[in-house]
């Protein structure tokens, strides 16, 4: 079939699927995992099993999330004698994260995203239900919090990241959590007053008791204030302090109460998206809802009494004349903004475990120091990372992370067999941007920051079939695809 064909054919089922809709029931029929490979086509489409390898060696993975059960698995499929072992202590490590948005709308609840981590353990690999708490990488092993010494030939770390809520002062939070982890700490002070967050799986429900609170207050009449933040470091998923706002907005329209409420975006940096096409794309929809936004505002402190947010306004300036450069200075500013809110949507800034980032194969800002397209150590040759951890300028979202399992592990194979690295990640990285309660818009891109579309059809256009690939596709593809290591 020639691309004009597809993209007719795309454009028609997209057209139909708006118009006539399409009932819970008869769409996970329709998108299950088999839906999930046709609609995705080879970026996605379940593979037939690899040529194995009768190549030996004793394979350590940190972190039995999604990207670490992935690579077990695929490495599992891939050697003919494999021996592996998967250091993880969360019982739910394995859940789907990406549903927590869809938790947070209203639109899934809680239990649809929580996977048992036992389930998903490959047959004949070792669960070993501890946290790494010391590397040793000179002399190939790792000890866990249970006191365990576990020696490897090569070692994967696929920890994710925590949020430090800590960060933000007024909360009374001091931990870091995980998204799957223990979440009172944090919930003490996120989850009620208006204050929520997404990140983590006790927030996501709670963040859609508080949005209804909002509504509420909107619909009574009350002028209320909405606020969607996003830190000044890396994140998980970066479009989704902006895929709850969507939410928010369509919510309030769905209940007339859309008149009532401001919603106003405070990045801490100056764009919306680091490629300039669905940036564009973006600030249009923006402007099409009546949302506002504000550049260079990382929050720093939360009033859950007041109900007051405060941020570091930052900016540059032109300063004095340089005569040796012969250009003029650049002048960083900065001031505390305050703002007042009903409703805030915390992105909290995001750091490396610190029992990672703090020893040798970590580096000075956390994340485990790759080379970004054979995401091999830059300094052990033994050792890996992939997902969240992985020191790479994209890819902290699971569209990433199941192109990277794939690299990870033919990398890892080819040393195993004496032969060079020949797999490459090329930056992938997508981003089902939800903007309303029936359309997203698909952001897929890669080192280039240009759109990579998977399909001929316009990237920045919000469409209903890739809402419908978002709410019942994708979590099926990832269950029986990319957790069976064939994805």
């Amino acid at each position: 079939m020639d691309k004009k064909m597809l993209k007719d054919g795309m454009e028609m089922i997209d057209a139909h699927f708006k118009e006539e809709g399409l009932s819970r029931r008869d769409a996970i029929k329709m998108f299950g995992v088999g839906g999930a490979a046709v609609l995705m086509g080879s970026g996605v489409a379940t593979e037939a099993k690899a040529s194995s390898s009768a190549a030996k060696a004793k394979i350590v993975i940190i972190g039995g999330g999604l990207a670490g059960m992935s690579t077990a698995a695929r490495l599992t499929n891939s050697l003919d004698n494999p021996d592996i072992t998967v250091i993880e202590p969360g019982e739910i490590s394995t859940s789907y994260q990406p549903g927590q948005t869809l938790v947070g709308g209203g639109v899934w609840d809680k239990s649809e995203l929580v996977y048992k981590t036992d389930d998903f353990v490959p047959d004949g690999v070792t669960l070993i239900k501890e946290k790494a708490v010391e590397f040793d990488p000179e002399n190939n092993s790792v000890k866990t919090s249970g006191g365990k010494t576990v020696k490897y030939d090569y070692m994967i770390i696929a920890a994710g990241l925590k949020l430090d809520f800590s960060r933000i002062k007024g909360l009374g939070i001091e931990e870091t959590i995980t998204s799957t982890s223990d979440h009172s700490p944090v919930s003490k002070a996120v989850g009620k007053n208006g204050i929520t967050s997404i990140y983590y799986q006790q927030g996501s429900e709670d963040t859609w008791k508080e949005m209804q609170k909002f509504i509420a207050e909107a619909k009574s009449g009350k002028k209320v204030k909405g606020i969607f933040t996003h830190p000044n470091t890396p994140i998980k998923c970066g479009g989704a302090p902006k895929k709850i706002m969507y939410l928010t907005d369509a919510r309030l329209r769905e209940a007339g109460a859309r008149d009532n409420a401001d919603l106003t975006f405070y990045p801490n940096g100056s764009k919306m998206f680091g490629v300039k096409e669905y940036h564009d794309a973006i600030v249009n929809q923006f402007e099409a809802r009546n949302m506002k936004w504000n550049y260079r505002h990382n929050l720093i402190a939360v009033d859950p009494e007041k109900k007051v947010a405060t941020f570091m306004r930052h900016w540059n300036e032109k300063g004095p004349w340089d005569e040796d450069l012969e250009e003029y200075s650049i002048v960083p500013k900065s001031e505390t903004v305050e703002k007042e809110f009903d409703f805030i949507h915390i992105t909290p800034p995001m750091v490396a475990a610190e029992e990672i980032g703090k020893s040798p194969v970590g580096s000075s800002k956390g994340w485990v120091p790759v080379h970004k397209e054979t995401l091999q150590h830059i300094k052990y040759p033994n050792v890996f990372a992939l997902g969240d951890i992985a020191a790479v300028p994209m890819g902290k979202t699971g569209g990433s992370a199941r192109k990277q399992y794939k690299v990870v592990v033919d990398n890892i194979i080819s040393m195993m067999e004496g032969k060079e690295l020949t797999a490459k990640y090329g930056g992938y990285t997508v981003c089902p941007l939800i903007t309303s309660l029936s359309t997203v818009m698909l952001a897929e891109f890669d080192w280039s920051k240009k759109p990579t579309p998977s399909f001929p059809l316009d990237p920045t256009q919000e469409r209903y079939i890739w809402w419908l690939l978002k709410v019942y596709a994708l979590k099926p593809m990832t269950q029986y695809g990319m957790l069976s290591g064939r994805a």
